[in-house]
């Protein structure tokens, strides 16, 4: 009866300690998490097809802007690079007092170049929208956030902080 408790208990022991030994630690969890971010955003890249969405607006000169609340994109295609960016900042040249709608825009990109660094992709590209040369620099990190800057012709330099998803039918 006593070698039956003995046997029970070491089963025992040695079970719970098996269990535990086969658990992940939070840094192995957190260390696949990263890497399964890392690889969704390298696909994103790769398929050149992907949505940058703005969370803080923070124009030249101003003080940031929070864009939770508000409806913002720019859409990444091969073939088409799309905007609704609200703007926040001084305008030059060519805008009129009431008539700006914020960096609204689409065309074919005249230049598109994709680099990769130690840690974020950079992405340059150049559209020609109907009164203005917008010039694109986004920088998506391999954590899964992004900052984007678009330089204008009329208009002072604006930066954005957010992240990227893939595409989905924006408006």
């Amino acid at each position: 009866m006593k070698s039956k408790r003995v046997l029970t208990v070491l089963f025992m022991v040695f079970s719970i300690a098996f269990s535990f030994s086969q658990e992940r630690t939070k840094k192995e969890l957190r260390t696949d998490r990263k890497l399964e971010t890392a690889n969704l955003i390298q696909v994103l890249i790769d398929s050149k097809e992907f949505t940058f969405i703005g969370r803080k607006a923070i124009p030249q000169g101003y003080s940031a802007v929070n864009l939770t609340t508000n409806d913002n994109f720019l859409e990444f295609t091969p073939t088409l690079i799309k905007s609704e960016m609200p703007f926040f900042g001084r305008g030059y040249s060519g805008i009129g007092y009431g008539g700006d709608k914020g960096l609204k825009f689409e065309g074919n990109p005249t230049e598109f170049s994709v680099m990769k660094g130690k840690r974020s992709f950079e992405i340059k590209a150049v559209v020609r929208g109907e009164n203005d040369v917008f010039k694109i620099i986004l920088s998506v990190f391999f954590e899964g956030s992004a900052t984007l800057i678009i330089n204008s012709n009329n208009r002072s330099s604006i930066s954005y902080y957010g992240e990227i998803s893939k595409n989905e039918n924006l408006k």
